[in-house]
């Protein structure tokens, strides 16, 4: 199983603490530390504001991240979980994901979803149009991508998006284009999708839940004639490991202190918990066709989660 982790970026009150002149080195030196540990590849939500609630707190764009953290590393692969599609127009945003696969020598992941913070399209002025239009939204989206990265003129008239003509040079280094992650598990439509146009799809579910999508997963496929075993099956989820119980405690309570996150949310997780029972579960997921674990880690600007998982790697 191949394995990712976010930096910290203060969508997630992850940068608390940490004075505000400090938290951009923060950044850059936990990606260094990410690819020093030999992940696969490291990540940034596409958010603008923090959660629980929105808070003054710093949170960093997630496509400028991307284009620092492709010059501020060299062999780790760079992903978002996940480009909300409503945020920037579809051939604007597919000419900056190829610029990025070019300056980081074809290490992108283009991960992309329909979008479901409300409160940060109406406070940054965006319409929120109903899940079904923002599904279409996406659909058309994907189309224009894939147009956009591998013609020289392409043209596309949607319902929602159009163009005539769209040169993007340079195309991406990554042929045909970069890995496709269509994400979000809505079972009608997104994964119909991802079985029709994706490359991976991307969970946060337990082990059972994990079966039942790939499931369902595997009925789309039948349906659009698509082999089932081309798409990377892949979990996001917290992790947070600790030797011991006590341990264990210790550090939820510090983290339900300052994300004002209730204790139960963490203990509820499927990788939180000791050593052997997140190694285990890893196990469990990777028994049942999971092929990449995206892993948030809480405590990753102090403690030692991060070093702990890394062995796996």
């Amino acid at each position: 199983m191949k394995i990712g982790a976010f930096v910290p970026q203060g969508w997630r009150m992850d940068l608390n603490g940490i004075p505000v002149e400090d938290q951009w080195d923060t950044i850059l030196n936990t990606a260094k530390h990410i690819e020093n540990l030999n992940y696969e590849s490291l990540w940034v939500y596409d958010h603008f504001h923090t959660v629980p609630k929105p808070t003054q707190d710093p949170t960093f764009e997630c496509w400028t991240l991307m284009s620092a953290l492709s010059q501020k590393t060299s062999r780790v692969r760079l992903g978002q979980m996940c480009t909300c599609n409503s945020y920037r127009n579809p051939s604007y945003l597919t000419k900056v994901a190829s610029n990025i696969d070019v300056m980081s020598n074809g290490r992108l992941e283009y991960a992309i979803g329909a979008g479901w913070y409300d409160h940060e399209y109406k406070a940054y002025g965006y319409e929120y149009p109903s899940a079904g239009v923002r599904l279409k939204m996406l659909e058309e989206s994907l189309i224009i991508y894939k147009l956009m990265t591998t013609e020289e003129t392409p043209t596309f008239n949607g319902t929602y998006y159009q163009i005539d003509g769209a040169i993007n040079q340079p195309k991406p280094i990554q042929k045909p284009y970069p890995p496709l992650w269509v994400c979000g598990g809505g079972e009608k439509v997104t994964l119909k999708l991802l079985a029709k146009y994706g490359d991976y799809g991307n969970w946060d579910v337990d082990v059972e839940g994990f079966i039942h999508k790939s499931n369902i997963l595997k009925e789309h496929c039948k349906n659009e004639n698509r082999n089932f075993n081309d798409i990377g099956r892949t979990l996001h989820t917290n992790v947070l490991i600790t030797e011991t119980k006590s341990d264990l405690d210790t550090k939820i309570d510090k983290l339900a202190e300052y994300t004002n996150i209730p204790k139960d949310y963490y203990y509820e997780r499927p990788l939180i918990g000791t050593k052997d029972e997140v190694f285990n579960t890893i196990k469990e997921y990777e028994n049942e066709g999971c092929s990449y674990l995206i892993a948030y880690v809480p405590d990753i600007v102090w403690g030692d989660t991060l070093n702990i998982l890394s062995e796996l790697n």
